[in-house]
């Protein structure tokens, strides 16, 4: 009985620790999040406001920032500029930097 009970609460623990890990990465930044309008992100590149930001330029987005914390093919990846919440691929910030 008492290996069937422990068996029981590590499979139930090991389950709320990927749930509350899945909800986290599903986090999507929004544009109007006070932390993306100070860095101007915006989830698609072309939409990047070139008077307010001259720095950018064609061709960059998320997925080629050394900061992206994703594969190159993924939709949406990490940025540890904004803990929690994960970027477009296609997105772009003023805080992006050349990979590589």
């Amino acid at each position: 009985m008492n290996n069937n009970r422990r068996t029981f609460f590590m499979t139930l623990a090991a389950g709320t620790s990927l749930l509350a890990t899945s909800a986290r990465a599903q986090a999507k930044l929004d544009e109007k999040d006070p932390q993306a309008v100070a860095l101007g992100y915006v989830a698609d590149a072309t939409k990047t406001d070139t008077k307010k930001f001259p720095k950018y330029a064609a061709g960059q987005v998320c997925t080629n920032c050394a900061l992206y914390q994703g594969k190159a093919s993924d939709a949406l990846g990490g940025c540890p500029l904004f803990a929690g919440k994960q970027v477009a691929g296609k997105g772009w910030c003023s805080a992006w930097a050349k990979k590589g």
